[in-house]
């Protein structure tokens, strides 16, 4: 019994790592079309190490590719010592077939040479496919590594941000080396583009709002929004300071879209009710996302 549940333990994880290793590599293709029929014709350093590269290129007979794969070295060291074997090989695996597609497909022409439209497909195309890599617990090497490391510390700072941040320097380096401040601005909308596509496919569209409803008639409210909205509600124990009354507080997450129908149902219950909103990022439980989510 014990050596068949082995067997089909182990089983799964081979099926599990296969499924990942054929991910990374369809990822790591869409990522070469992104640079060598988008953005490296186009002279558009999208920043990281792929940036660097497209710059090198051009300064260079070394194509982008092999540049990509002579940078990551020192990267890969890094990486090495900071997030283990794991996903060091799979990443050694991403930057070898990113390096060969990159220079397989360059010989293929520009799907277009509008420095705009390049820079929009670009983008999506390499947010996709990177967003897709982090799923399958790799990297693409460069600044993704050390995105990863940061991560390790500064868990509380999304990836898109941190890669907008050190993909900054990279952009402002090709305008100058470019001499073409234009084509450095397109540069900057790859990486806006990117960092924006990147938070929503890893962590999905669940920005909401979070809502606190001081009321004196908390059960009609509360009623309404569980039956007309189906959305969870809470109450929270609180006491008015001047009165010395007990309260019932609502607390309830609801996404955006949804927040205007809560204002209305407040409005038309009590309009002397204090609605206070905020914000919610990242909410995690039944409806959103899970706790043993891994933390990308």
């Amino acid at each position: 019994m014990y050596a068949n549940l082995k067997k089909l333990i182990n089983k799964r994880r081979w099926t599990r790592m296969l499924a990942e290793y054929v991910l990374i590599t369809i990822a790591s293709f869409i990522y070469a079309v992104a640079v060598s029929l988008f953005l490296d014709p186009n002279q558009l350093a999208p920043g990281g190490i792929t940036g660097i590269a497209v710059i090198l290129s051009f300064l260079t007979v070394i194509p982008t590719g092999m540049w990509y794969l002579i940078m990551n070295i020192p990267v890969m060291i890094l990486g090495l010592w900071k997030l283990g074997w794991k996903v060091i090989v799979s990443t050694l695996y991403s930057i070898l077939l990113i390096s060969w597609f990159t220079d397989l497909i360059a010989v293929i022409p520009p799907v277009t040479t509008d420095p705009l439209a390049a820079a929009i497909a670009g983008a999506a195309l390499q947010a996709i496919s990177l967003a897709a890599i982090f799923r399958a617990g790799a990297t693409t090497g460069g600044t993704d590594i050390i995105v990863k490391v940061l991560r390790l510390r500064y868990k509380h700072i999304k990836t898109g941000v941190l890669l907008f941040i050190l993909d900054l320097v990279v952009v402002v380096s090709s305008g100058i080396v470019f001499r073409n401040f234009n084509i450095a601005l397109y540069a900057m909308i790859v990486v806006v583009l990117t960092s924006y596509i990147i938070d929503v496919v890893l962590y999905g569209r669940d920005g909401a709002k979070m809502v606190y409803i001081i009321s004196d008639c908390p059960e009609t409210i509360t009623k309404r929004i569980l039956e007309e909205l189906d959305v969870g509600v809470t109450y929270i124990n609180g006491q008015g300071a001047y009165s010395m009354k007990d309260k019932k507080v609502i607390l309830c997450v609801i996404r955006k879209p949804v927040y205007p129908k809560v204002e209305e149902i407040v409005k038309e219950e009590d309009p002397e009710a204090f609605l206070i909103v905020t914000d919610a990022t990242e909410i995690y439980g039944e409806g959103y996302k899970s706790y043993f989510a891994p933390k990308l």
